[in-house]
């Protein structure tokens, strides 16, 4: 592994570990009854797992998956509620691990339908896990949040694809590899 994929790597996990925590920290102010804060800035965790498996492959995706995880449910369970860390943890583990399944599985297909269509699927996957295990029985619209959350997690696949575009030539493996094309 080169310098750069290392320096990548690493770039990644930081960048999970702090979206992850900041997106716990952020549930739990609600805007509404449909959205909280943490809508907005979860979606940038398929962002970042999108990219590295895109540049390192998803043996390497998986890594930032797992190590990313270790850090945000610790981080989350020293800056967060505890039945958030946890549920944020499972929903996070679960939803990743498909988002890399299914773009590895389309990753050949036109630039677009991998980040596409991984995204759409484990974000699902991640809003139901998360919402009814952090919420359900607490008397809060978790409901609402849940639909609100996965409408911004749809919203948010369609603007990110811009700059998963823009960052295609700089994740290339091939210059990551310090090999020009």
């Amino acid at each position: 592994m080169t310098r750069q994929q290392r320096v990548f790597l690493v770039g990644g996990v930081i960048a999970m570990a702090i979206v992850v925590t900041g997106s716990n920290i952020l549930v739990e102010m609600p805007i509404n009854d449909w959205l909280t804060w943490g809508a907005l800035s979860y979606p940038f965790a398929f962002l970042v797992t999108d990219l590295i498996n895109r540049a390192l492959g998803a043996s390497k995706a998986r890594m930032v998956v797992y190590v990313g995880f270790v850090a945000a449910v610790g981080m989350s369970l020293l800056l967060a509620d505890a039945r958030i860390a946890l549920a944020s943890g499972a929903a996070f583990l679960l939803a990743q691990l498909l988002d890399i399944f299914m773009f590895d599985k389309l990753r050949q297909a036109s630039w677009w339908k991998a980040p596409i269509f991984s995204s759409v699927a484990a974000s699902s996957l991640d809003t139901l896990i998360f919402f009814s295990f952090a919420f359900a029985g607490t008397g809060l619209p978790w409901e609402t949040w849940a639909l609100g959350d996965y409408g911004i997690k749809l919203a948010m696949v369609a603007v990110l694809i811009i700059p998963f575009r823009g960052l295609l030539k700089y994740t290339d493996p091939l210059t990551l590899a310090g090999t020009a094309r």
